[in-house]
């Protein structure tokens, strides 16, 4: 076996490559962590909102907005959300999106005259039963999704959107 010589000239452009290389991306790294340091960062998106006292709440179906802060990237806002919010028989509270899982409209409460007590759809006619489950025979193929609900201290909290696990229902 030979065994490959490399030039003094070699060596050094192999040294000074590496060292420069070494340099480069000690100068680039923090500068790369900078760009993409807010989209690495937590948002708060996951804290839960207050939208009222246990006590404002009955069996019928209420409309509460609520705004939440939200943050992408380098993006802030506040987005305005809304919820239909009622007391269940055995005292918990259900909230329930507005928006139709058809083709994303908003969602109404006992605002058809034809469909008394029910949630209802304007776009294509979509209907809900009082615990957000899509009447079937309806455009809706889901039931309406829910906000998780927390109670502290004799207040409401509203949490992410959960998928409603209710079934449809005949209407």
């Amino acid at each position: 076996m030979s065994k490959k010589e490399i030039s003094r000239r070699t060596f050094l452009n192999y040294a000074l490559m590496g060292t420069g290389g070494f340099l480069a991306a000690g100068m680039i790294t923090p500068m790369i962590r900078f760009a993409i340091d807010p989209v690495l960062k937590t948002s708060a998106a996951g804290d839960k909102v207050a939208v009222g006292n246990v006590s404002d709440f009955g069996p019928e179906p209420k409309n509460v907005n609520f705004t939440l802060h939200t943050k992408d990237g380098w993006y802030e806002s506040e987005t305005t959300m809304s919820a239909w919010i009622r007391k269940l028989e055995d005292g918990k509270l259900l909230a329930l999106s507005p928006v139709c899982k058809h083709l994303g409209c908003t969602v109404s409460w006992n605002s058809s005259e034809d469909f008394k007590n029910e949630y209802f759809c304007p776009c294509h006619f979509g209907r809900y039963a009082i615990n957000g489950e899509h009447i079937l025979n309806t455009p809706p193929t889901q039931s309406l999704d829910e906000y998780e609900v927390e109670i502290k201290d004799g207040k409401v909290y509203l949490g992410k959107i959960v998928p409603n696990p209710r079934p449809g229902v005949s209407g």
